[in-house]
């Protein structure tokens, strides 16, 4: 997955890559997302997009529940166009201590959980199922049971510096997490494969693998992800680790 604002236009040879999908971030309607995502407004990216395949990934914010139906209007718009694959849905996900319009409460979060299901079945290209939804207003406690904190490798820009504990930094509100690919596979681990058997019980005897096998490395990376302590989540970060503020 490659991600842009579709501030400039898509290559067309992107579409002939085998396994390469373009995601486009688009955050709300044209009076939600236009004011914050300049120069990548709604007008430019119709336009930057046409003629591609891609899929949008779409983080909801606080502003976005201010009317009734919105949502639907937003799904609605991106599933009837002819670029779209399929579209991903996030939260807007804050820093801890943080204070700010963007931010979604509990009941917020309990409302988009029972609405999105629903438009999924009416509108096909939105990824979203019940399993799904149920973890939107119970995300993962912290990045030791998120299973994409745990499993992805995040760099910044330059490609050589990590960013760790996961894709949103150090400091992450675990608590007010709504990364769509955390949602998933947060539901994903705990479906049984066969009688209390899960998928997280797999994955967390891979992870132990790896871990003993880099210990064994001469020249071994310790994993910050792997090996922190959840009541440390604010602590000053080491100086090879990339620090994301608000």
């Amino acid at each position: 997955m490659r991600v842009t604002s579709a501030v400039i236009p898509i290559p067309a040879e992107w579409m002939k890559l085998s396994r390469l999908r373009a995601g486009v971030s688009i955050d709300g309607l044209p009076e939600h997302h236009d004011v914050r995502s300049k120069p990548a407004i709604y007008e430019h990216i119709l336009k930057n997009i046409e003629g591609r395949e891609v899929n949008i990934h779409w983080t909801i914010t606080r502003s976005m529940l201010s009317h009734a139906g919105n949502m639907e209007e937003y799904v609605a718009f991106w599933n009837g166009r002819p670029e779209v694959n399929r579209i991903w849905v996030s939260l807007y996900t804050p820093q801890l201590g943080e204070q700010s319009p963007e931010m979604l409460g509990p009941q917020d979060r309990e409302a988009i959980a029972r609405e999105l299901p629903a438009l999924s079945k009416k509108y096909p290209e939105l990824l979203m199922n019940e399993g799904i939804s149920r973890t939107i207003p119970r995300p993962p406690n912290n990045p030791d049971d998120c299973l994409f904190s745990k499993t992805s490798a995040n760099y910044s820009a330059d490609l050589k510096s990590r960013v760790e504990l996961c894709v949103f930094g150090r400091t992450p509100d675990c608590s007010r997490c709504g990364c769509a690919i955390s949602s998933e596979l947060h539901w994903v681990k705990s479906i049984k494969l066969a009688g209390p058997v899960k998928i997280n019980h797999f994955v967390q005897s891979s992870i132990n693998v790896s871990l003993l096998f880099n210990r064994l490395r001469q020249h071994s990376t310790q994993l910050t992800r792997w090996t922190h302590d959840a009541s440390k989540l604010g602590a000053k970060p080491p100086a090879d680790l990339v620090q994301i503020q608000p």
